[in-house]
């Protein structure tokens, strides 16, 4: 044996570098890549919302009567800190953010992020309702359109997931509340209440993701029914429902529960559209509401706690899919 020989690793302590365990260095330097993402993403987010959110109007203007006199306008411009210049605004309004203070909403008088957890509950209740449709309806479409691939089934399947996906979500609502609320009377067309006011929104929040789940569910299922355990299984003699979700789906998987972590993410922060036009007393339409008094503090700290929830969800994506895939951190 020579000298080289004795003194290297055995192969075992190599492998165990690569696979991901807690005191992996490369595991390491990709969470604190992401982490300062994240908080660049989150930087530029205040940023751009501070500079925007001024350019839509004053809202001195709008919270005085019209026949308000130009004194009156300065001693309330003074009082909400308005006068001063921009940028000592700005440093003012990143300093609250190091300390979670998102400032003091101008029409409710109280503190935003008070405000926002307010009306947090009803945004989760809505997003859960819309995850829970989009995957009772995506699962089953994507296997049948595997399953019969370029069979007429596979065609009108996609088609209808085509047109999920490129369907407006407020004219999707405004059809089901003529629809089932107005002709048939099923539903409440709008408002929060008992399971009867969620199904109509939740469909129309739920409807693009399910599509975009339904059609990578059958082209990484189609992927995986091609490979040859699967035909080794159907060789055995095992039923096509059985080789599906024991084989399969099982494999399938990865690629799709990523998207469905991103999909959750999309459906917490892109429901401003679905609350308004469902009158659904969330953060979505706590943000219309903002904007529409030209409540500076709370436009900017509604619009940072949606990029927020949307940023962290795809911060968590991406660790978990790093702790699944070690190749991942090599990139």
């Amino acid at each position: 044996m020579t000298e080289g020989a004795a003194t290297a690793p055995p192969p075992t302590a190599r492998r165990v570098r690569t696979t991901g365990g807690i005191g992996d260095r490369a595991l390491w330097l990709f969470i604190g890549k992401r982490f300062g993402h994240t908080v660049l993403v989150l930087f530029l987010v205040a940023t751009v919302s501070f500079l925007l959110v001024r350019l839509s109007g004053d809202p001195v203007r709008q919270m005085l009567p019209p026949d308000a006199t130009l004194e009156q306008e300065n001693a309330l411009r003074a009082t909400l800190g308005l006068d001063r210049s921009l940028l000592d605004q700005y440093v003012s309004y990143m300093t609250g953010l190091v300390r979670f203070d998102l400032g003091q909403s101008l029409f409710y008088h109280r503190p935003a992020l008070d405000v926002i957890l307010e009306r947090l509950p009803a945004t989760l209740q809505l997003s859960v309702g819309a995850f829970v449709f989009a995957l009772v309806l995506a699962i089953p479409a994507g296997i049948v359109s595997a399953l019969r691939r370029g069979t007429s089934t596979d065609t009108s399947v996609m088609a209808a997931v085509l047109v999920g996906q490129s369907t407006p979500a407020f004219w999707v609502g405004i059809l089901l509340i003529l629809v089932f609320a107005v002709n048939l009377r099923w539903f409440p067309a709008s408002g929060m209440g008992g399971f009867a006011n969620l199904v109509l929104p939740s469909i129309t929040l739920g409807l693009y993701s399910s599509a975009i789940i339904a059609r990578l569910l059958r082209s990484s299922l189609i992927e995986v029914l091609g490979e040859d355990y699967i035909r080794t299984a159907r060789a055995k003699g095992l039923a096509t429902w059985k080789v599906v979700a024991s084989h399969g789906l099982r494999n399938a998987s990865l690629p799709v529960v990523t998207v469905i972590g991103l999909e959750v993410g999309s459906l917490l922060g892109g429901a401003i559209l679905t609350e308004q036009v469902f009158s659904w007393p969330g953060v979505g339409r706590l943000t219309i509401e903002a904007i529409t008094y030209r409540d500076y503090p709370l436009m900017q700290a509604t619009i940072l706690f949606l990029a927020a929830v949307f940023v962290l969800v795809n911060l968590l994506v991406d660790l978990s899919y790093a702790f699944l895939d070690p190749r991942v951190r090599l990139t």
